[in-house]
């Protein structure tokens, strides 16, 4: 009968330690990375909420501009960084952003009157991780099945009668987005009225 060879059990051991260890480290670096997915989502679902309602906002102050009495929705999206209706320089948008669920510049559109555009949402087939808790104005999200179902579109009366409609309550833009502009720009603004220099009167000096 044959001997196990002097050392065989340690070494046996040692490389299922070995084993147990590499197995360990996969665990964790699988953990890691589901935990930075879930991370990068929920800041592009906060970069969505944000820049979505900015478009919104946009569209409403783009329709409330319209020249005469026959209300109209911009064509393209690349109408409210340029109203040609004008011809002074009007913007409702610094730029024409992208969708920060496919990191693309393609939107669905949500066609109003005359073909134009009242409203935006992603064309992102991923289940949201937000579930619950969104501004009033959009309460509808709420147990959304994609993020197709997240749609920022112009509310009608809800929206009418301001050109400059204030965000939905609750939606802060987050630290990767600038703050984008969606203030109708058509003039310089006015400098503050200049302050007139004072002087202090020194009392005049008596003589003996």
């Amino acid at each position: 009968m044959m001997k196990p060879a002097p050392g065989a059990g340690a070494r046996g051991f040692t490389y299922a330690g070995v084993l147990i260890a590499v197995a360990l480290v996969g665990l964790s670096l699988a953990a890691t990375g589901e935990l930075w997915r879930t991370t990068m989502q929920r800041e592009k679902e906060r970069e969505l909420l944000f820049v979505g309602d900015e478009i919104r906002r946009a569209i409403t102050q783009y329709y409330e501009s319209t020249p005469g009495t026959g209300k109209q929705f911009p064509t393209a999206l690349e109408d409210l960084v340029r109203d040609a209706r004008y011809p002074t320089t009007r913007r409702y948008l610094r730029k024409v952003y992208r969708d920060p669920m496919t990191g693309k510049a393609d939107w669905g559109l949500i066609k109003g009157p005359g073909d134009g555009i009242m409203g935006v949402y992603s064309l992102s087939k991923l289940a949201p991780i937000k579930r619950a808790n969104f501004p009033p104005d959009y309460a509808s999200f709420q147990g959304a099945a994609d993020y197709r179902d997240w749609q920022f579109a112009h509310g009608g009366a809800k929206d009418a009668g301001s050109q400059k409609s204030a965000p939905a309550p609750g939606l802060t833009p987050p630290a990767s987005t600038p703050l984008p502009t969606s203030a109708v720009i058509g003039k310089t603004p006015e400098a503050p009225p200049a302050q007139a220099p004072t002087t202090t009167q020194r009392p005049a000096s008596s003589t003996p």
